[in-house]
């Protein structure tokens, strides 16, 4: 492979040892160029914007933004651009956030060389790469549950899918913490979510919100 078709990788981990650690290990790899390394969800958002590499390896769990969130910004920015969760952090709901948030690998940082080479190679090539602890949970979780779906095939005026998902969760009792915590943002943009959900539904209060949920059947009073 000619130097300038290289993969162009961004490491992004809020811990500098990982971060050269992981640099180290694709050094040698002919294929693969490290072209940044970044410590936090911000940097890697502000990094994208300027420098653009095919494959961001991103953790989850770092100060301040969200590796969950930044792939929700990177991926409005630049679709192509692929993104590796590479993480201690092996759970469900996790795992269940980051596919929602469309990375297109997720694995766990006590994968070997080879299998790290081959997962960027393959997101790269627009392939998906989760391995088979990863696999065995997401099959769990596309079996069990997904209570909140829409009954009508066009979201109540023009909500977004996360806006319907936020309003169900709101109407269910869910604190603005909570809900923060479940979706991997910040409260500020749980904030911001509410405030849209409410202008779009011409509704004035989190009662009105629930009266609005139960009547569209969106939610159940079990539920509450």
């Amino acid at each position: 492979m000619k130097p300038d078709n290289k993969i162009k990788v961004l490491l992004t981990d809020d811990h500098k040892l990982i971060r050269e650690g992981i640099e180290a290990m694709l050094s040698n790899t002919p294929d693969i160029e490290v072209i940044g390394s970044v410590g936090s969800g911000e940097d890697a958002v502000n990094y994208v914007r300027e420098k653009r590499p095919d494959v961001v390896l991103m953790d989850i769990v770092m100060g301040g933004m969200s590796g969950i969130e930044a792939t929700r910004w990177i991926k409005d920015l630049d679709p192509s651009i692929k993104i590796l969760l590479v993480t201690m952090e092996i759970s469900k709901e996790y795992v269940s956030a980051g596919i929602k948030s469309g990375v297109d690998g997720y694995l766990p940082k006590d994968i070997d060389k080879k299998m790290l080479v081959d997962a960027i190679k393959q997101v790269s090539r627009g392939e998906r790469y989760f391995n088979e602890a990863i696999m065995k949970l997401v099959f769990e979780e596309f079996y069990t549950h997904e209570k909140l779906k829409s009954p009508i095939n066009k979201l109540p005026n023009d909500l977004t899918k996360r806006e319907f998902e936020i309003l169900g969760l709101v109407a269910s009792g869910k604190t603005n913490k909570e809900l923060a915590e479940m979706l991997f943002i910040s409260i500020k943009t749980v904030e911001t979510h509410k405030t849209h959900i409410l202008e779009k539904l011409n509704l004035k209060n989190t009662n009105e919100l629930i009266k609005y949920a139960i009547k569209h059947k969106i939610i159940s009073i079990d539920s509450l």
